[in-house]
């Protein structure tokens, strides 16, 4: 096994409600308030959450019929993602006041190596204070801070006492608290994984940890090997200074469900010329396509075809996506949510930070949502 690297000092950084904490910052009405960034309705979902919204059950990728339900004061707002993007600007030129060695995982959170920082700061800690301080300064917005000598337990130890709180785990401090740790709070461990864990008696760090590496890449694949490593403490990826884009994709929501094929595909068509002219606009094509299925019961269906070429035009694409929708018609009665997904593909371009993936969310209506 790869023994930890403790001589480094990794802050993740993670902004508070982000989309949620600007509109409350820059309409004072809806400061104190039960506020879901997103559509309302039936088929509306909801981005983001502010804390007084979250204490009634209220998250992000909720339906706004749902949110409703469980806060029926909620108000819901609509994104302003030309805004978002000019403020994370401003929270990046904090962080580069600090260091070079900064990873944007997203508009709202990234990673930085302060091991050597700009301002000499021997502690970490002081460094995330002084991020965080500075980061209010800027913009009236807080955010919250994980300290530690790997990505992992800085992004978990981020999210330990948000809003606007400061966690550090020390070298000597990481396995007790991994051990104690929830599976399900494991930054890689999602839903279905947690509840495979919990099955099997797995429930906190100190249960993972009874399982050798042979037995985990057995339960869980490749990510096995992970889990065994990183309950160890033992993870020892670099902040890195730019993210590759791995994959483009383009989604619908529609209005109502849709089940037949016919009706399925008359929206298809808009979906792929969409999907054609954002590949086109970055000039980036891939190998494989993916088409991806979103039934009424939230379950998610993804197929895809690969070819030893780039598919770089529009009628085989269309082709391509009508062939997997013919092939898996079977597999659902009604959908909410179709998309298109290039990946291998001829550009490994940098994402400059936005995240591995360039997505794009729209509804039926025609409403135009980027992440």
């Amino acid at each position: 096994m790869k023994e930890p690297d403790f001589t480094r000092k990794i802050v993740h950084i993670d902004m508070d409600a982000y989309y949620a904490s600007i509109e409350q910052r820059d309409f004072p009405e809806l400061k104190g308030k039960a506020i879901a960034v997103g559509g309302g309705g039936s088929r509306g979902v909801v981005a983001t959450a502010s804390y007084e919204a979250r204490k009634y059950g209220v998250h992000s990728a909720m339906s706004g019929f749902q949110a409703q339900k469980l806060c029926p004061h909620i108000i819901f707002v609509a994104a302003r993602f030309d805004v978002y993007k000019e403020v994370s600007q401003q929270i990046r030129e904090v962080f580069y006041e600090f260091t070079d060695i900064v990873e944007p995982l997203s508009l709202d959170e990234a990673y930085l190596d302060v091991t050597n920082n700009k301002h000499q700061i021997p502690y970490a800690m002081e460094v995330a204070q002084q991020i965080m301080q500075a980061i209010a300064d800027k913009t009236q917005l807080t955010c919250s801070a994980g300290v530690s000598y790997c990505k992992f337990l800085a992004k978990i130890a981020s999210d330990y006492k948000k809003p606007n709180g400061l966690t550090v785990v020390r070298p000597h401090q990481a396995l007790p608290f991994l051990e104690r740790l929830p599976v399900k709070k494991f930054f890689g461990v999602g839903k279905v994984t947690a509840n495979k864990m919990n099955t099997l008696g797995i429930t906190t760090g100190a249960d993972l940890k009874k399982y050798s590496k042979f037995e985990l890449a057995k339960l869980f694949g490749k990510t096995g090997q992970f889990y065994y490593d990183i309950v160890r403490g033992v993870d020892n990826r670099p902040v890195r200074t730019s993210r590759v884009r791995k994959s483009l994709a383009i989604e619908r929501t529609f209005e109502q469900d849709l089940s037949s094929f016919e009706d399925i595909i008359k929206v298809l068509e808009p979906i792929v010329d969409k999907f054609y002219e954002r590949l086109c606009k970055v000039n980036n094509f891939g190998r494989t396509l993916t088409l991806k299925l979103k039934t009424d019961d939230f379950q998610i269906i993804s197929r895809s075809l690969s070819k030893n070429y780039f598919i770089k035009d529009k009628e085989e694409i269309r082709k391509l996506a009508h062939d997997l929708l013919q092939e898996n018609i079977e597999e659902f009665e009604k959908i909410r949510l179709i998309g298109l997904t290039a990946s291998n593909l001829e550009k490994q371009d940098s994402g400059k930070g936005i995240g591995v993936q360039l997505k794009i969310d729209f509804d039926y209506r025609g409403n135009n949502e980027a992440e």
